[in-house]
């Protein structure tokens, strides 16, 4: 019956060219989206993926004893950065509250620790520079000072 509709269509001229266009219209319809690639090949540069910046839990986390120590500062801060004393995670283990002493240029700003605002913002980082370094004990000092002596 459907070849018998198409065989009538095709006899007349006119139906030919509307036959025609609908099944024009259903192909590009019914066709999957060409790659951008493809219709513009001078756009083979495929631009990075944007990394999610990190809120101040998320830093910590990878630090030794959770960031307790070390310190951080947003993104933005020039010269000023926490040391973290103590932080509360809450059971997600993404979120929570820290407290932290201020320092200004690397030196201490304040004597007590205070509420750090901004946890959660997503733009903390740590700064390597000014985190916990080795001291050594006076008693360490005399052995090695003996062995010099030596």
């Amino acid at each position: 019956m459907a070849t018998a509709l198409i065989n009538r269509a095709i006899s007349k001229p006119e139906a030919l060219s509307a036959f025609r266009l609908s099944f024009n219209l259903l192909r590009n319809f019914s066709a999957p989206a060409a790659s951008p690639s493809i219709e513009n090949p001078s756009s083979d540069s495929i631009k990075p993926k944007r990394r999610k910046k990190k809120n101040l839990i998320e830093v910590a986390q990878f630090l030794p004893n959770w960031g307790i120590g070390y310190h951080m500062a947003k993104a933005h801060w020039n010269g000023i950065s926490y040391e973290i004393t103590k932080i509360n995670l809450y059971k997600d283990g993404r979120h929570g509250k820290a407290w932290g002493v201020v320092h200004k240029d690397g030196l201490r700003a304040a004597e007590a620790p205070k509420k750090i605002s901004g946890v959660h913002k997503r733009c903390w980082k740590y700064i390597p520079n000014l985190s916990k370094t080795n001291t050594t004990t006076p008693a360490a000092n005399s052995a090695t000072a003996d062995v010099q002596a030596a």
